[in-house]
């Protein structure tokens, strides 16, 4: 009786699994560990990396590879030690499918399930709004290029996709995006090969521009600028969804995470560092936000053949959806916890008729704020930094000092307290600097307007 009796305090016992329509449907463990690697790829690598040349503009060369290859190795520790707990959780008999159940269970507190609940939330109806209206964006580029002076503004372009992701919303399981998710990887692999080309053309054509790579002259300004560029990459490499990318797994989960993590970070590692370095280097402390604005600027030629920049453009449309699949999975999860049968089969009318609704209220409520606020990337950068930090920086240290309780003279319980403590800082500091950004961009920010916020 002894062994069994963690699960009478456990809230969230295995016994209670069969009649989990969540756990049954959407989060199904069927996958191998190079599916989970397909998850982790898209839930990390996406348009975002567009951003990195804006980050070495505020940090500079050298800084600039330290950082980005010292939060790569900071998030690869991070993830590495959550499945350690999830695998440690699952050889006790309590194997958790989400992160909220899994900190309840390690931590004792039931707040804590809900403050998950709702940080997860936030993060990801943010980063499926932000994939709707980067998408709609990709879009409204290649109709301006078309047709300069159309009639169609960015809020059409915002409803069109938003229809099509209503169509794919209906895949049932994170599972069966699994060949969704390997498209995506080749896709991002794609745009990156694409912009990097774009960016070594720039910079070697005879309209090259000028490179400049010193950093602002104000001490003040180069500190900002820099915690601001250190908060991005925290974001760009934030995951946020790792225990339920874990739960597709086929039991036994132990060890297969691992080997889905390195795949995933090969594959960050191309991508990163050529869009870094190619961005940088051909446009240096002008690099835009998005680098692909540098690469046609408002006024004069595209700096790149059309061509390549149409066609990146169109691959990160398509990722843009498998991104706000995935993103999407943990609230269709809630859903269909609490409103499916789980005694019946899951395309049964029963379960179907309220997926279908469901589903479908919560794109469309995700696309109504993507067209109705288009500075929502302003919105996102303070939920990034508040969300990602203790999701993907603070949690996974905090579950493994909590589970294996190294002894606190040891190297690990140190490193991983150093962790928190200095990424709780950079959050700190990365929401300060959001939401200073968002005060200063508050005079542009208008209602269903046609023009995105930088």
């Amino acid at each position: 009786m002894g062994k069994q009796e963690p699960l009478h305090h456990n809230p969230f016992p295995e016994n209670r699994r069969e009649d989990d329509a969540g756990a049954a449907f959407v989060l199904e463990s069927k996958g191998e560990w190079w599916h989970a690697g397909f998850h982790l790829t898209t839930a990390i690598v996406g348009p975002t990396i567009l951003s990195l040349p804006y980050v070495f503009r505020g940090l500079g060369w050298g800084l600039g590879f330290i950082c980005l290859t010292v939060m790569g190795l900071v998030t690869f520790y991070s993830y590495y030690l959550m499945s350690l707990v999830l695998d440690h959780c699952e050889k006790a008999g309590r194997r958790h499918i989400r992160f909220r159940e899994l900190a309840a269970d390690v931590l004792g507190s039931g707040w804590m399930f809900y403050f998950v609940i709702l940080i997860q939330t936030a993060v990801n109806t943010g980063i499926s709004i932000g994939a709707i209206l980067l998408a709609g964006e990709c879009l409204q580029i290649m109709y301006s290029e078309l047709s300069p002076h159309g009639p169609l503004k960015l809020y059409h372009f915002i409803a069109m996709v938003t229809v099509v992701m209503i169509f794919l919303s209906q895949f049932p399981s994170f599972h069966s995006l699994r060949h969704l998710n390997l498209a995506s990887l080749f896709l991002s692999l794609g745009f990156t090969f694409l912009v990097v080309g774009a960016c070594i053309h720039a910079g070697t054509s005879k309209n090259a521009p000028p490179r400049d790579y010193s950093l602002e002259t104000s001490h003040a300004s180069r500190l900002f600028s820099a915690f601001t560029s250190i908060s991005i990459i925290a974001a760009i490499f934030g995951n946020g969804i790792l225990p339920e990318i874990q739960a597709t797994l086929a039991p036994p989960a132990t060890g297969k995470m691992l080997k889905g993590l390195m795949l995933c970070y090969s594959v960050i590692l191309v991508n990163f560092y050529s869009a870094s370095i190619s961005g940088y280097w051909a446009f240096g402390n002008k690099a835009n936000s998005n680098i692909l604005k540098s690469l046609m600027p408002d006024e004069g030629p595209s700096l790149a053949p059309t061509w390549v920049l149409g066609l990146a453009i169109v691959f990160i449309l398509l990722q843009l959806f498998a991104i706000g699949l995935v993103y999407s999975q943990v609230a269709y999860e809630i859903m269909e916890k609490n409103s499916a049968d789980a005694n019946k089969a899951v395309f049964s009318r029963r379960n179907l008729i309220p997926r279908i609704i469901l589903r479908t209220l919560y794109v469309t409520f995700c696309g109504f704020f993507a067209a109705m606020l288009p500075f929502f990337g302003d919105i996102n950068g303070v939920v990034g930094a508040i969300g990602f930090i203790p999701l993907d920086f603070i949690l996974p240290m905090l579950l493994y000092n909590m589970t294996f309780k190294p002894k606190k003279s040891s190297i690990i319980f140190w490193m991983n307290t150093s962790i928190m403590v200095v990424f709780s800082c950079v959050g700190l500091l990365g929401s300060f600097s959001s939401l200073r950004k968002l005060v200063l961009d508050a005079n542009k920010f208008k209602l269903f307007s046609s023009d995105i916020v930088d």
